[in-house]
């Protein structure tokens, strides 16, 4: 990085720095008196790494209270860090960096960062040190002020403080694996890799693998994705409700069930939809040797997913492809079909809650392991219509840009539905603690 680009980014750190300093004046002296009052203390000290893997102290109000880290606005005074810049790391966490990573100490560590930011809304499914090396490669004031603002965002939206993670949640009887991104995709490849159909990966068949995932193997799975929409829907709906409860496995889908979380005093580990899940699934299946079968959506569509993701991920086998436009009269053949493809992933795009009540129709005459409802993914990775940028799934508000796409469509789902949702989650934890009572 030449001299210019650094004195630009510096004057910026020095400018927003003192800016909040006078406007936050009040509450950082309330905050500074507090530490001392219920910790001794004014400041905790974390040794850590900096530019160039220079040593410094990273100060942090004491005590758990909010606002602990105004105290770093010294050390971005001080020149030890900037507004935005990768996670300063300590000695042992800047040891695991990988080689290619270490771009990420040519700059000040901030004290917002990419991965801080994508973790507050729950979608911070890549590797930090991936996510840094992006970050300083394209590095200039813009993209520092634009981080800053997305970060004051998503922690308004996604919430700040340690809440606890319970493995799981439960919606209006409506239960969540509370999981990650990694463990899910995970959870499904080991299913669908050990079924007669596909092709075995050496690293499914080691002996002693006794794990959790190993010993689901075989058996036909369920798996749906849950966004407020959907919660909304089985909350009036028995029969959808019914489906979701009996599923081998719901996952959180959205910025409004983390919210829904936080008012319930519980932590979400990641939002996990299947939106961000099917690259990385279509990846998983490329090396691990399973197909996937595509039904649903217009006709034409499934096919260009098929196209796009084999060309992104080569190798992926596409067992099978079906619109979602056919009678009753044809289900027997297409069901068929599907068998005989050897599929070890079933993906439906019939839209919630109808793909969920045709997968639980026809459970057993399916014979893929592993079958999921999908909404609208095919028309995202179709190229149809785009998914909104990555800046405003990091701040919460991809569900704007779906509006923005489809208003009647839509409307009543964000419009009416959202706050709809969050009334009940409101009800819901007033009713437990009256239980607790």
């Amino acid at each position: 990085m030449n001299r210019s680009p650094d004195r630009a980014l510096r004057t910026f750190d020095l400018a927003l720095t003192l800016t909040w300093l006078i406007l936050l004046a009040p509450f950082w002296l309330v905050r500074a008196l507090l530490a001392l009052i219920g910790a001794g203390r004014l400041f905790d000290h974390a040794h850590v790494l900096g530019h160039n893997r220079r040593p410094f102290v990273r100060l942090a109000f004491a005590g758990s209270l909010p606002g602990r880290d105004l105290a770093a606005l010294f050390n971005i005074l001080r020149g030890d860090m900037a507004i935005a810049g990768p996670r300063p790391l300590t000695v042992a966490e800047a040891a695991m960096v990988p080689a290619e990573a270490n771009i990420r100490f040519s700059v000040r560590p901030g004290l917002f960062s990419p991965y801080q930011v994508q973790q507050r809304t729950g979608i911070a499914h890549d590797p930090e040190s991936e996510l840094d090396q992006r970050f300083v490669e394209n590095l200039s004031v813009r993209a520092s002020w634009g981080l800053s603002a997305r970060a004051l965002i998503a922690a308004l939206l996604g919430g700040g403080g340690e809440r606890p993670v319970p493995p799981l949640l439960d919606f209006f009887g409506v239960p969540i694996v509370n999981t990650t991104m990694d463990e899910a995709v995970e959870w499904i490849a080991v299913r669908a890799a050990n079924h007669p159909g596909a092709a075995r990966h050496p690293s499914l068949s080691k002996e002693g693998n006794t794990s959790d995932l190993a010993l689901g193997a075989g058996e036909k799975a369920l798996l749906a994705f849950v966004n407020p929409d959907c919660l909304n829907i089985a909350y009036t709906q028995d029969r959808y409700r019914a489906v979701l409860q009996q599923a081998a496995r719901v996952l959180p889908d959205g910025i409004g069930v983390k919210i829904g979380c936080r008012m319930r005093g519980v932590g979400l580990a990641a939002n996990v939809n299947g939106t961000d899940l099917f690259p990385r699934l279509c990846e998983r299946a490329a090396r691990d040797g399973f197909s996937l079968f595509l039904l649903g959506a217009r006709p034409g569509i499934a096919e260009l997913v098929a196209e796009n993701m084999q060309a992104r991920y080569p190798g992926l086998m596409i067992a099978g492809i079906q619109h979602g436009y056919f009678g009753p009269d044809e289900e027997d053949a297409i069901i068929a079909r599907i068998n005989a493809s050897g599929a070890g992933v079933l993906l439906v795009a019939f839209g919630v809650p109808r793909q969920e009540l045709w997968l639980a129709d026809h459970h057993d005459a399916l014979t893929p392991p592993v079958r999921m409802g999908v909404g609208g993914l095919f028309d995202f990775y179709s190229g149809r219509i785009p998914r909104a940028p990555l800046w405003l799934r990091e701040i919460g508000l991809e569900w704007v840009w779906r509006l923005i796409q489809e208003p009647g469509r839509m409307w009543r789902r964000y419009i009416l539905g959202n706050p709809l949702f969050l009334y009940r989650v409101w009800k819901q934890a007033r009713q437990e603690a009256k239980a607790h009572e």
